[in-house]
């Protein structure tokens, strides 16, 4: 994403009288948090001219984008070499394969990181190198990812980076009911997915005939154009596309003829360059055949003949991706049941029978679980017989309990150290691509590493990178995303509170109000009015500096409605003063915002954008309490 404020801080820099190579190093955040960051001493600058030298082997595309990241940070001209020169004019940037023979001599002494997607970057100023070295080329891929994060500071600091991902599964899932995404927005989301080191995504709309209820049939020619130019996308990003099938309403699992149809859609997708695979049996009744041969075969209905018949239909399918290509990766498939750990005839069937390669998927102890804990995960792994992979139902709002709402808390209470005891984290996003980016961030960020995982800081970067870096458009996001806080379940409480900055704001003047102390009074009207005057500019204020026109356009009535309650609670906040002072004009100010919150609690979703249209909730529960409340803080003697 380019930076709008690469070219003046970079500019500055240039002209400051104190040579960066002496200024004190910081440490810089990068996100995800790496394993492990070693600061030194010094700092250098980019400069308008470097050198880029790609060892033998590496990735062309990787070294594009390596250019690309330059460019955004302000770097003019870039000049290609094949060998390090020992004192540079210019910065130059060393990048490759941890195992190319350039590379270990850029990088020295330092051991690199050898892990699978591992990658080592080392900053040198006092022989003005970068080196940025990939354990594997996913690696060295997320290696410029977090340049891309380092370059937006004005000076580099000298450090050494060695990072890997904690879980080897790190990504999302496109399983929502209702509208699915476009073509357009899959591919800005593999694209946005790159940026956080994700490595896969799952295709499974529940709204694709032609993965559900009609799965037995080919696509249409168009349709699979569509989805290998999608899967390319993928590799460019090193994310791994998997395809997922869900012919669990109609299946006949005894059919040879229904697994040939599995076997034919496969290969069809093979043939546009997908090659991993994915079997959806969620949400479908298990409890009953679809075909007579079923009964035959695995004997009268029930959880365990399921789990039974299931896993028969998987181990084929398993064997014939083996068949095909030995080295081909795991099918994954999500179970019946999905939600808890709890021993049941069905987990144990699926326990007994299942080939031990196939991957299960797993949301937790509920749907839409409030919490996952270490113990969660460890009983998940004995009722099935494997690690699972987490399939984490948030910020999905594809449920009554989300009608209205964005889901853009933080993303926590899961505990660190899960992934001892997961294969990974696929996060479910909303039907709004562009909003689902904030709390999936958290979802992928936790993924890579769950011990050094900070909700609240990652949090606050997701808003700068929508933001584009801007500093005003970055705290009217926060303000915005803090009126979305709140994360319901399948239970009866939500697994967030609801707008807890603004919360705290509004239980201060109620406080205040109590109090009877008229200078607190005072002092709490005036932090109330500001916080109003912040809540009515932040629409305006976002859609004027936010990186991403999608983004802007998908959250496009919350904004309208964000508006409409600022204002309402401007007025509320007038009548506060005004009651406070004994005016007369606070009737006033209190009916103008019962009117405009009235206005505002009639905005609605957009018509067919969720699978749940109805009216726009903004902090609801405190902000509209609040405007309700307000007129009976402070007695008056004017009539009402």
């Amino acid at each position: 994403m380019p930076r709008r404020i690469g070219l003046p801080l970079l500019a500055a820099t240039l002209l400051s009288p104190t040579p960066l190579a002496a200024q004190v190093a910081t440490r810089p955040a990068i996100f995800p948090a790496p394993a492990e960051l070693t600061l030194g001493a010094g700092t250098m600058t980019l400069g308008r001219h470097v050198v880029l030298i790609a060892a033998p082997g590496t990735d062309p595309a990787t070294a594009a984008r390596a250019e690309q990241v330059l460019r955004a940070a302000g770097v003019e001209t870039i000049t290609a070499a094949r060998r390090l020169d020992r004192v540079p004019a210019r910065v130059q940037i060393v990048l490759g394969l941890a195992d190319a023979t350039l590379v270990r001599t850029a990088l020295g002494d330092k051991t690199p990181d050898t892990a699978r997607e591992g990658y080592t970057i080392t900053i040198a100023p006092t022989v003005n190198t970068i080196t940025l070295a990939g354990s594997d080329g996913d690696g060295l891929f997320h290696a410029v990812q977090t340049l891309r994060q380092l370059v937006q500071r004005p000076a580099l600091p000298a450090l050494m980076i060695r990072d890997h991902p904690a879980m080897p599964v790190r990504g999302t899932i496109e399983g929502f009911y209702g509208k699915p995404w476009t073509m357009a927005e899959r591919t800005r989301h593999l694209d946005f997915l790159a940026t956080v080191k994700a490595n896969t995504y799952v295709y499974s709309p529940k709204d694709d005939p032609y993965a559900r209820d009609r799965w037995r049939e080919a696509y249409p020619a168009a349709t699979l154009t569509q989805l290998g130019t999608l899967a390319a996308a993928a590799a460019r990003n090193h994310v791994d596309f998997v395809y997922a099938i869900s012919p669990g309403p109609t299946i006949c699992f005894s059919a040879p003829a229904d697994l040939q149809a599995l076997r034919t859609k496969f290969d069809a997708l093979r043939g546009i360059g997908i090659h991993r695979f994915y079997v959806a049996l969620d949400d479908i009744e298990y409890k009953k055949w679809n075909c007579d041969a079923d009964q035959a075969a695995f004997g009268p209905s029930g959880a365990a003949a399921a789990g039974k018949a299931q896993a028969q239909l998987l181990n084929a399918v398993q064997a014939d991706l083996t068949r095909r290509d030995p080295k081909a990766p795991p099918l994954i498939m999500v179970p019946t049941e999905y939600y808890d750990a709890k021993d049941t005839p069905y987990k144990a069937a699926l326990r007994d029978d299942l080939d031990p390669k196939v991957v299960v998927q797993w949301t937790g102890t509920d749907v839409v679980p409030p919490a996952i804990s270490i113990p969660d995960a460890r009983a998940a792994t004995r009722a099935f017989g494997r690690k699972t992979l987490l399939w984490d139902n948030y910020p999905v709002n594809d449920y009554a309990q989300t009608t209205g709402r964005l889901l853009m808390a933080p993303y926590t209470r899961r505990e660190a150290g899960l992934a001892g005891e997961l294969t990974g984290i696929l996060s479910n996003p909303m039907n709004q691509e562009a909003p689902s980016r904030v709390a999936v961030t958290g979802v992928l960020a936790f993924a890579w590493n769950d011990t050094a995982y900070d909700a609240q800081q990652t949090w606050h970067w997701s808003a700068r990178e929508l933001a584009g870096g801007d500093a005003r458009a970055t705290a009217a996001l926060l303000t915005f995303f803090d009126t979305q806080h709140m994360a319901p379940t399948f239970g009866s409480q939500p697994w967030q509170e609801q707008a807890p900055r603004l919360h705290a704001v509004l239980t201060r003047v109620r406080e205040a109000v109590a109090n009877g102390d008229a200078a607190t009074r005072t002092q709490a009207i005036a932090e109330l009015t500001r916080v109003a005057d912040d809540l009515a500019a932040a629409p305006d204020t976002i859609r004027a500096g936010a990186a991403d026109a999608t983004f802007v356009e998908q959250a496009r009535p919350w904004f309208d409605a964000l508006a409409l309650w600022g204002r309402a609670l401007q007025q509320t906040a007038a009548g506060l003063a005004a009651a406070d002072a004994a005016s007369s004009a606070a009737a006033r100010y209190f009916a103008d915002a019962r009117r405009l919150a009235g206005d505002a609690a009639a905005v609605r979703t957009i018509p067919g954008a969720t699978r749940f249209d109805g009216p726009i909730r903004i902090a609801d529960g405190v902000l509209d309490r609040f405007i309700a409340d307000a007129p009976g803080l402070i007695g008056t003697t004017i009539a009402r």
